[in-house]
């Protein structure tokens, strides 16, 4: 089981577990997830690291949207965001790219999710690895994380 996981068990949310066959070669991971699963896209998020006034963020968007950056560093009460580095976010949250999780991260960092997540009954995110999604209700990974909404996603 992954960090993610075990998180989700310890919180004592309700959850669910949706596997793929991760093909190497797909050119946007959030949406193979989609696709795989058969999901609208604007129901799995993806988990992006970024920088506001030097400090790190996590931020929730669908993975056919883009991040404000902007919006961002309003809802974090910052004047410029900028996106981390790879191998920073690797580093800091204990996962590969792609596979980035809000949940069970090495390093605890505030999370903002894009307010259109509250639409949804449950969404779909990284559950620690490439491949495989967790499927939670919003206000759950909320709870989990401490984190809060606000609009986030561009087109």
């Amino acid at each position: 089981m992954t960090p993610a996981v075990k998180a989700a068990e310890k919180g004592g949310v309700r959850f669910r577990l949706h596997e793929y066959q991760h093909d190497p070669q797909a050119e946007s991971y959030g949406l193979e997830a989609a696709e795989r699963l058969s999901l609208p896209a604007d129901r799995v998020f993806k988990t992006l690291l970024a920088d506001v006034d030097g400090r790190t963020q996590v931020a929730m968007v669908p993975v056919d949207r883009s991040l404000d950056l902007k919006a961002l560093a309003r809802a974090a009460g910052g004047k410029k965001a900028v996106m981390a580095d790879g191998a920073l976010a690797e580093r800091l949250t204990g996962y590969v790219l792609g596979g980035i999780s809000p949940l069970g991260q090495k390093k605890r960092l505030p999370l903002w999710l894009d307010a259109s997540a509250d639409r949804h009954e449950t969404l779909y995110m990284s559950a620690g690895r490439r491949g495989l999604e967790i499927e939670m209700a919003p206000a759950d990974l909320l709870a989990l994380t401490g984190g809060r909404l606000a609009p986030l996603a561009r087109q």
